[in-house]
């Protein structure tokens, strides 16, 4: 069986979660957060830490919309 890497997010996609997989010297990295910005080439994603993951647009391999995180166990509202 043959992955196949397709990159299925657009600017229209602001505000969603997506995961990203981008080439990095050595390999990939992968990132999963909010896209909260994307001009001139560069993605900026918000991990759930608060940290935001700027990518360049070229560097993508793959990329989509997510539903959002499933509550951790211990955390479930009343």
């Amino acid at each position: 069986m043959v992955a196949r890497l397709v990159i299925a997010v657009t600017s229209q996609d602001i505000g969603a979660r997506i995961t990203t997989r981008r080439r990095v010297p050595g390999g990939f990295r992968d990132a999963v957060g909010i896209l909260v910005s994307w001009a001139d080439g560069v993605l900026e994603v918000r991990k759930k830490d608060g940290t935001v993951v700027t990518i360049p647009e070229e560097s993508l391999v793959a990329a989509k919309v997510v539903p959002a995180a499933p509550p951790r166990p211990g955390r479930m509202q009343q």
